[in-house]
């Protein structure tokens, strides 16, 4: 399915005549990570200290969100196969994957996984667009498998997310604090895991201690998780689930007569009066 909707967004732009993407496979494996990184939020533009104009991490993840689709690189995050609330996507199998492309590239995030690491799975995506190389992300305890491209790729994420400059003054006096996890997660507004992660992968803090923090925060992640209602708005949910940049091209070609509304219904997998719907709450008028 993500395959098709990219190939329908390429075919879309090229009959658009929009130009490629520039920042796709700009840098290689060869690059600086500090290099790629900064550049990364230049092509946004946003700082290192971006984040810190958001009131939480989570709202930080969803206006980063907003800024990857607005650079054109379809966004999707679900945790579940279509609209099916029964066949949940496993986290242990993957956490995301990129399909890179020079008009639509890609990027899908595992919904089912923890908020506070979809962050992280979607920084290393957006690394992985960069240097214009699809592939599947797993991380085990935000562990890279043995592969050089997923390692320089959680690199480049963990600096996008924590330049290093910044994080070593930060901790100076995080370190203190009672909570020097959830300290660093304020300043930066990013999860306390994302913090620790960059705090161990810089020497600040040892293996030992990163371990412990992840296996403790995992268990209070799944209590969290079980308390948590199902709810939510389903137009809001759709955003993510389809992406609201794709969604709104697929609308609009199908108001133009440009393609049929069946396949703009297997395209987005909404139907009938709740594609309608959503595409009202996208500000399209009433169907005619």
């Amino acid at each position: 399915m993500m395959q098709r909707r990219q190939s329908w967004m390429r075919d879309f732009l090229l009959e658009e005549r929009e130009d490629p993407l520039p920042f796709v496979g700009s840098f290689n494996i060869g690059s600086d990570p500090v290099e790629v990184a900064a550049n990364i939020r230049s092509v946004l533009g946003i700082d290192g200290r971006w984040a810190s104009n958001q009131r939480t991490w989570t709202d930080a993840l969803a206006a980063l969100r907003e800024m990857v689709e607005q650079a054109g690189i379809m966004m999707v995050v679900s945790g579940i196969v279509g609209n099916d609330t029964h066949r949940k996507l496993d986290i242990d199998e993957f956490r995301g994957f990129v399909l890179h492309d020079q008009y639509a590239p890609l990027i899908f995030t595992n919904g089912a996984d923890f908020k506070s690491a979809q962050m992280f799975t979607m920084a290393h995506e957006l690394a992985h667009v960069w240097i214009a190389q699809s592939g599947v992300f797993n991380l085990r305890a935000t562990e890279p498998s043995d592969n050089e491209v997923e390692i320089f790729c959680n690199r480049i994420a963990a600096e996008f997310l924590i330049p290093q400059s910044e994080a070593r003054v930060a901790w100076q006096s995080a370190q203190s604090e009672r909570d020097p996890f959830q300290a660093m997660a304020r300043i930066f507004k990013v999860s306390t895991i994302v913090a620790a992660r960059r705090l161990r992968d810089l020497g600040l803090i040892t293996p030992q201690r990163f371990f412990e923090f992840y296996e403790d925060y995992r268990q209070d992640e799944r209590r969290k998780a079980q308390k948590k209602s199902d709810g939510g708005d389903f137009y809001n949910t759709q955003n993510v689930r389809v992406g609201k940049r794709f969604a709104s091209f697929v609308i609009r070609a199908a108001r133009e007569g440009r393609i049929l509304y069946k396949d703009a219904y297997a395209l987005t997998g909404l139907y009938g009066k709740t594609f309608d719907r959503y595409a009202q709450s996208l500000g399209f008028r009433t169907a005619a």
